[in-house]
């Protein structure tokens, strides 16, 4: 194990990387394909991670957050269609879960009234707004949930499925 660098302003890869105790050699053998030369570029902000690396870097450091993270600070696409999501504890991620979709149960038919025709008209508009921000709240809880699952399969928490 290296030295723990004592830079203030560390981000998202470096941290992950210093919570599982690896220094960047340690951390280029695990990752394979991502040399210690090109983690420090990726930490030091002098190049962009590439989504592979990131990946890499996810499964080799323990941190299913890291590709959300990518997704919503550093990728265009992800920047304009995925939510940002965090690792909670289940019981607070199973009662968003059930909230969300205890909100869309009740928007179900409404939907329906709106998408009938293939259009949402002026009066729609709002109604549709609505149900849109309720989507929204389950997209988030559901990748809420895939992160804790995630996380759960690297700490033991959960079993690998047969």
């Amino acid at each position: 194990m290296g030295k723990r660098s004592v830079k203030e302003n560390k981000n998202v890869y470096q941290e992950s990387r210093e919570a599982r105790n690896l220094s960047r050699e340690a951390a280029g053998e695990l990752l394979t394909f991502v040399s210690a030369d090109r983690i420090e570029k990726i930490e030091s902000g002098k190049s962009a991670p590439h989504p592979d690396e990131v990946l890499a870097m996810e499964k080799g450091y323990q941190n299913p957050e890291l590709s959300n993270y990518y997704c919503t600070h550093e990728c265009p696409i992800g920047m304009k269609y995925v939510q940002k999501a965090e690792l909670k504890e289940l019981p607070q991620l199973t009662v968003e879960l059930l909230s969300a979709l205890h909100a869309m149960d009740e928007e179900k038919d409404r939907l329906i009234d709106i998408s009938v025709d293939g259009r949402v008209n002026s009066f729609e508009r709002k109604q549709f707004d609505v149900i849109l921000a309720k989507l929204s709240a389950l997209d988030r809880a559901i990748r809420g949930m895939r992160i804790w699952i995630e996380d759960a399969l690297f700490t033991g928490k959960m079993d690998e499925a047969n």
